[in-house]
């Protein structure tokens, strides 16, 4: 036995040995990988408050999870010695982090902030030795104004002197100033004179006179249509008879988005939902993982969800190669909005917008957009390859609009050697186009920049060259296909403008025209009357359920031509306004189940993960008597109104290529302005399209996976309405994979376990992030090891029994080989009736009786050996017993019994 106790000692102490020595070699080798985060972000923070909302959000992943400490987020670390911020993790096994401000931000001091942000993993131990750090990403942030400041005039007393019976168009001069960082909340909309019953008047302006101007305010509520401005607008000449009246109604919007309100979708939705052709290739996208050439350039402050690249002549960006269009064919085009003005000084120096060149030896441009003194070129050089005569190569044109410092939609369709440019919808010939030799043919690679013009040869150093100073947005580009007219003036067409109520009312005396984005309304009759009630039916609407919110000028002029004169009365001009309304912000949420349970064999098919989906928007209403009532408590309504994205964030690890995918048949998205891309890191579903179509596509989006041993992946959804102004909430499903454990067939029935082995589950934690998931990889590892030592401590009794047992044996042998076998008491009582019983014919059974008879066999062969062990009883059968005698093996004396 002390044998024994040493052996099953030594063996524990080994086991225990191996179990810890596995343990701690896993946790000096698992932090193999360092953490991965997104390459650019942008951010959103309303001063005087304390969190920036994110995009993406900020989320580090880990090769090394779900192994503590290696595979978790400690910290992460933010550059920049004037960045007010600090990024704290909210969860270390998730990865998630929050970016926060350190201290009050204020947008007046400053509107945007850049620096650089690091993730660091927690190490290999509870110390953190050992850690790794992501690469760096560059972060910007933009303070979001609030209305704190009223305005204020920049002096207490104002005095002027006027002589009676005299009119004045200009007595004096006020002024007021608003300190509000952004233009929604500081500029001054308007100036009234509080006194009443006062002879002076007041302009938008702060001029104060003694004319007979008019200033009116009319507030427009988003949502209502088309809305008169002037109702009781009546012209009066005296009696002066005139032979004919124009007045001209202009709408000022340069100030709102890019010239008017327009749509804010990405260039991608907008196009779809313009029915524009497919293959253009956004070179000014949202910086992302994969679009992150356009992280480092400068935003402009634009609201609404614009997105607005400033260059001031020292930025530009590099397309990948993988994205560039070298080739261009015979038919493509090129589109971007514009804003831009006079270079004083720089009048020789070329300002690029897009430039196609050698990227090493050489310097040569084989396609560029540019603008030069004013002028906008287009440079198109074919190689040898397309022809080898001289051919067209520069296009010029010379507009006004290209300097005038307002946004333009230029719009350049080549149909070689046919170029022309539309510009707001409105077509232009070249006036000079000059001809080229084509380019030799080489092997040199090319390099397609924006902002500038990249100069790889013939210079020491290569470097960007003529760069652009202005704003850009939307900048595209699509080979093998021209825009028709119908797309273009559909991509640029304002949402906002003048109307004229009912149309087919206006008396045919009247002659009106509008310009092409409905700003400008001219109007011209030869009956005062009849141009009194035309003005009445002048309106104003903006068609989008969301508009911009604040002031448009109106400026209306008014001449008069009398009988025989050029201009006979004097008529004062009118400056009005159009106030829009802060419309009602949409809450879009998304419900349905949070957790999917499913069997590992449903996965391999394909499983539907948003079988239930719910998408719904509401907006608060406040019920008021009128402007002076105070609001009363909102009531939740629901809204409906388009997504023009939906995304679905894979969280963790990756998908794993060739075993795990999302799914979405193409069928889904017939008959819908929807469109998808897919990735191993999640899919995003894009186009214009109303919620009820969302939410069919999103219900068939399916997850294959046929990966072994995995068991749980989690999914983000989230939506967005014009581009990121209004998103829905984080909606995360989690699906656990469950495994089924097959029944093993022992033939060895000494040591044989239960039939039925009790499977043990762990239970299913609904947390944030991934902390589940790790809790299961720690239990999985403590149990291998626990499992490894009782199996070997099993072995190592066992082998002590079979020793002993062959100790037994041999000494077994030793006798029989000595003394001779005396079986003569051995027999074996054999029931008369079996015999009889197998030789009467057997009934026909079922399957399920002859199942039955067979457990009542066990049954009874169960409760014979226990009355066996009891007692014996005599046997008392009439016939005589058959016995058989057996030779060579030694028995003890049992008796069967019938």
């Amino acid at each position: 036995m002390s044998g024994i106790k040493i052996y099953f000692s030594l063996s524990l102490s080994l086991s225990l040995s191996l179990s810890f020595a596995l343990i701690f070699s896993l946790f000096l080798s698992v932090n193999k990988h360092k953490p991965w985060i997104e390459t650019s972000y942008r951010g959103l923070i309303t001063e005087n408050t304390e969190e920036v909302l994110l995009d993406p959000p900020l989320v580090a992943l880990d090769k090394d999870a779900p192994i503590p400490y290696a595979g978790e987020i400690c910290a992460f670390r933010v550059y920049g010695l004037d960045a007010p911020f600090e990024a704290v993790v909210l969860n270390r096994t998730s990865g998630e982090g929050q970016l926060q401000a350190r201290r009050p931000i204020d947008c007046e001091h400053q509107r945007e902030h850049t620096f650089i942000i690091q993730a660091h993993d927690c190490g290999a131990g509870p110390g953190g030795t050992g850690g790794k750090r992501s690469h760096k990403a560059v972060v910007h942030v933009q303070v979001g104004d609030v209305n704190e400041f009223s305005p204020v005039f920049s002096s207490l007393d104002y005095s002027g002197s006027v002589l009676e019976g005299r009119v004045y168009d200009s007595i004096l001069q006020v002024q007021a100033s608003d300190q509000d960082c952004s233009p929604q909340y500081s500029q001054i909309c308007n100036y009234q004179i509080t006194t009443e019953e006062t002879p002076f008047a007041i302009d938008r302006n702060g001029k104060i006179h003694t004319h007979t101007h008019t200033h009116t305010r009319v507030d427009y509520e988003p949502g209502t249509g088309s809305k008169q401005l002037f109702p009781k607008m009546h012209l009066e000449t005296c009696e002066e008879a005139v032979s004919s009246v124009r007045t001209t109604v202009e709408l000022q919007t340069s100030h709102i988005g890019k010239g008017c309100d327009r749509e804010t979708y990405s260039e991608k939705s907008l196009q779809k939902l313009c029915g524009a052709s497919s293959g253009s290739t956004d070179l000014l996208p949202a910086p992302s993982a994969a679009f992150n050439w356009t992280a480092s350039l400068l935003t402009d402050g634009g609201r609404d969800s614009d997105l607005i690249y400033r260059f001031d002549g020292r930025q530009a960006a590099k397309i990948p190669h993988w994205i560039s269009l070298q080739n261009l064919t015979d038919q493509f085009t090129i589109a971007t909005w514009m804003k831009h003005g006079p270079s004083p000084g720089l009048r020789g120096e070329k300002e690029t917008l897009l430039c196609n060149s050698d990227k090493t030896e050489m310097n040569r441009h084989h396609y560029s957009l540019y603008v030069h003194n004013c002028r906008l070129v287009f440079l198109l050089r074919r190689d040898f390859t397309q022809g080898d005569s001289f051919r067209p190569a520069e296009f010029h044109w010379k507009l006004e609009q290209i300097c005038d410092k307002e946004w333009h939609y230029y719009v350049i369709n080549v149909e070689f050697p046919v170029v022309t440019l539309y510009v707001d919808g409105v077509t232009y010939d070249p006036y000079l186009v000059t001809d080229d030799w084509p380019i030799h043919s080489s092997k040199i690679d090319v390099q397609l920049t924006v902002g500038a013009c990249w100069q790889g040869g013939e210079v020491s150093k290569a470097r960007f060259t003529q760069h652009f100073r202005g704003s850009l947005s939307g900048l595209t580009l699509r080979p093998g296909k021209i825009e028709s007219q119908k797309v273009i003036s559909c991509l640029q067409a304002c949402k906002e403008g003048l109307d004229i109520t009912s149309l087919e009312s206006l008396e045919k005396g009247i002659k009106f025209h509008f310009n092409p984005a409905q700003s400008v309304l001219v109007m011209e009759g030869e009956d005062l009357d009849q141009v009194n009630t035309a003005l009445r039916k002048v309106s104003y609407i903006n068609s989008r359920q969301f508009p911009t919110p604040g002031a448009r000028r109106l400026h209306i002029s008014t001449t008069v031509q009398c009988f025989g004169e050029d201009v006979c009365i004097s008529i004062p001009d009118i400056e009005a306004v159009v106030m829009v309304m802060q419309p009602s912000e949409p809450r879009i949420t998304i419900t349905g189940a949070e957790q999917l349970n499913t069997p590992a064999s449903d996965l391999a098919a394909g499983l539907s993960l948003f079988r239930d989906l719910h998408i719904v928007s509401t907006v608060t209403k406040s019920d008021r008597a009128d402007h002076n009532t105070e609001h009363r408590s909102g009531v939740l309504e629901e809204m409906v109104h388009n997504l023009d994205y939906c995304d679905i964030l894979v969280l963790g690890e990756e998908l794993k290529g060739g075993l795990e995918s999302l799914q979405l048949p193409r069928s889904a998205l017939l008959g819908k302005h929807l469109d998808y891309t897919n990735s191993t890191t999640g899919m995003s579903i894009y186009g214009v399209d109303s919620l009820s179509h969302y939410v069919q596509v999103i219900r068939q989006v399916r997850f294959q996976s046929l990966q072994k041993g995995a068991s749980v992946r989690s999914f983000r959804l989230t939506c967005s309405e014009l581009n990121g102004r209004y998103t829905s909430n984080q909606f995360t499903l989690q699906v656990n994979v469950l495994h089924r454990e097959k029944a093993v067939k022992h033939v060895s029935h000494l040591v044989a376990p239960p039939r039925y082995t009790p499977l043990i589950h762990q239970p299913i934690v609904a947390t944030t992030g991934q902390s589940s998931g790790v809790a299961n990889a720690v239990t999985i590892v403590i149990v291998v090891c626990i499992t490894a030592l009782v199996v070997m401590v099993v072995l190592g009794v066992y082998q002590l029994y079979l020793t002993h047992m062959q100790e037994d044996v041999d000494a077994h042998s030793y006798s029989e080989k000595h003394s001779d076998l005396d079986l003569s008491a051995l027999t074996i009582t054999v029931n008369p009736l079996e015999s009889i019983e197998e030789l009467q014919p057997a009934e026909e059974l079922t399957e399920e009786e002859v199942e039955d008879e067979e457990e009542e066999e066990e049954d009874d062969d169960v409760s014979s050996s226990e009355s066996d062990s009891d007692e014996e009883e005599p046997t008392t059968a009439s016939m005589q017993p058959q016995t058989k005698t057996l030779s060579k093996i030694q028995w003890p004396k049992p008796t069967a019994h019938c």
